[in-house]
């Protein structure tokens, strides 16, 4: 029998532990044990609140009301035993329904089912990865461009079903949105506009009123009441089974793998985000509450990989619903966990009367959540904040209403990236500074300043910098050596490393001297592996301090009747 290759073990035994981390541990539960009471309480409040927006985002996914339920049942129980936070409460979100509609009509409910299961396994893989961590980098505006964004894709896909038109098809909201406003003027229908006002009125002004009342619920119920008693002929729910659905991973289908991955990462990502989000906003509600980002993701990725299973589509934390979570009460995971439990009571018991909800009714929830979801003041004051930044929320807000997602949030971040690196590069200096004034008579000192010149250079020396820095050394004139101060360089990378190269052949090829001083251990690794300063120190022209090196200049410019006048260019 031979001995186990540790080195064949290493990377399995890694993800053993990685993995240990990321599951549930006694800690979790502990705080279910303080105050179960309130945390169910808490769990039923969200329920009653998220039951008519998990009918509305089921419906505008394009899957149906049941596949919303069926998401919020099994995703938010998931999400809520593995996720990350003690507060967070997962579901369908209006966020998630914009990526979805141009999958469902691309390749049809099999291959939403798909993409979630993909989605799921790679937030697990970013979870193994620790790549919680960087989400909370994404700029600003952009999180606030796509948010705004969002809202109105959202607001313009219920345009059709409030104003009661069927039968439009098509991927762009906005061409269907002017389609159905088209053929409403043509033949119109007052009714279902006026329940989906309606509904959007009772919401925004009972929620100004009374916050804590569930007048989402309340709006949707008497809607469904008012339909029932006076047949409108709107356009009702199809009807919900009562229960969820077996298991099944018939929708799998191994050959669709490489035709939905993009679809998958853009899922994937959009649920990281949104999650990582509102996990941050729980813990900015609450106190000493904090989530562990890879946790998140980790809880997310497995919600994602079930939710299909039982015909859900992907899901993501919801901010709203934490919110209300919180406020609530909510002390623990439990409460979540209650808000799922509850939402699988109403599938069991209630699935009948849903049957009879209006999709006008529905559509005016969605329109009262996009006005929710558009902070105006955030909006305004990042438009006012600095012209960069009003420029990167402007294209990420018309990118994803014009375009989607996925490409808004790729343009905003390389708008936002090439900004910072024309601010940081701007931020380089390259500064003439003095030799120790005073410390030499005026003649010595007048001959160093006509024959020597020590230039610090501040800031970052990488390549959106180093060519304006390249251009402004070598316009030295009049000078026999010139000292590169290097201690104030916060950072340099290989284009950065070369053009100090380039620049130092071409103030030598001038018959200049140039000495470095001050260069750091982990830049001298950069510069080294480069070769940009290698005869310059098999020269000794290389100093660990400014000092050492002015000596030595002094020493090479000061005359020498025993030295030939060209010694100077040779040494």
């Amino acid at each position: 029998m031979t001995a186990a290759d540790p080195l064949a073990d290493g990377p399995a035994r890694g993800v053993r532990g990685r993995l240990r981390t990321l599951l549930p541990g006694r800690a979790d539960w502990a705080a279910v044990r303080r105050d179960p009471r309130r945390d169910l309480v808490a769990g039923a409040t969200v329920a009653i609140v998220a039951l008519p927006l998990a009918l509305a985002f089921g419906v505008a996914s394009g899957l149906g009301a049941q596949a919303g339920l069926a998401t919020a049942v099994v995703a938010g129980a998931v999400a809520a035993v593995f996720g990350g936070s003690n507060l967070q409460v997962s579901g369908p979100t209006g966020a998630m329904t914009v990526v979805l509609v141009p999958i469902v009509h691309q390749f049809g409910a099999s291959g939403v089912l798909m993409v979630g299961l993909m989605a799921g396994a790679a937030l697990v893989a970013m979870a193994l990865a620790g790549l919680g961590r960087y989400v909370r980098y994404l700029p600003a505006p952009v999180i606030e461009g796509f948010t705004a964004g969002i809202a109105v894709v959202i607001a313009l896909q219920q345009v059709p079903v409030a104003l009661g038109v069927t039968g439009l098809e098509g991927e762009k909201v906005w061409a269907l949105a002017a389609q159905a406003v088209t053929e409403f003027v043509a033949q119109p229908d007052p009714a279902p506009l006026l329940m989906a006002l309606g509904v959007t009125a009772v919401i925004l002004l009972g929620a100004r009123w009374r916050p804590a009342v569930p007048f989402s619920l309340l709006a949707v119920a008497a809607a469904t009441a008012a339909t029932a008693a006076r047949p409108l002929g709107l356009e009702t729910l199809d009807g919900l089974p009562a229960g969820l659905p077996a298991p099944s991973l018939a929708f799998f289908d191994a050959s669709a793998l490489s035709t939905l991955a993009t679809a998958a990462v853009a899922v994937a990502a959009l649920a990281a985000l949104e999650s990582l989000l509102s996990a941050t906003v729980a813990d900015a509600m609450s106190v000493n509450e904090r989530h562990d980002p890879d946790r998140e993701l980790f809880g997310q990725g497995l919600a994602n990989i079930a939710a299909p299973l039982f015909g859900g589509i992907p899901a993501t934390a919801a901010i709203a619903r934490t919110a209300v979570n919180v406020r609530a009460g909510a002390g623990s995971r439990l409460a979540a966990l209650a808000h799922a439990v509850a939402l699988l009571v109403v599938v069991l018991v209630a699935a009948p009367l849903v049957r009879h909800v209006p999709l006008a009714a529905l559509a005016g929830v969605l329109f009262a959540t996009t006005v929710r979801m558009v902070e105006v003041a955030s909006l305004r004051a990042l438009a006012r904040a600095t012209r960069g930044d009003a420029l990167i929320l402007a294209l990420t807000f018309a990118a994803t209403v014009a375009i989607d997602l996925v490409t808004a949030v790729v343009v905003g971040l390389g708008v936002a990236v090439l900004l910072a690196l024309r601010a940081v590069a701007r931020s380089a200096r390259l500064e003439q500074v003095p030799l120790e004034p005073g410390d030499h008579s005026a003649e010595e000192h007048a001959l160093l300043s006509e024959h020597i010149v020590a230039y610090r250079l501040d800031g970052p020396l990488f390549f959106a910098a180093a060519h304006r820095f390249l251009l402004e050394l070598t316009e030295i004139a009049d000078v026999r050596v010139v000292i590169l101060r290097m201690s104030r360089v916060t950072t340099i990378d290989a284009t950065g490393a070369q053009v100090l190269g380039d620049a130092v052949a071409q103030l030598e090829h001038r018959g200049i001297v140039v000495l470095l001083s001050g260069i750091r251990p982990a830049h001298d690794a950069v510069i080294s592996a480069l070769g940009v300063a290698s005869h310059l120190v098999a020269a000794g022209r290389v100093f660990t301090d400014t000092p050492s090196a002015i000596a030595h200049a002094r020493a090479l410019v000061q005359p020498d009747p025993g030295r030939d006048a060209g010694a100077l260019a040779g040494s």
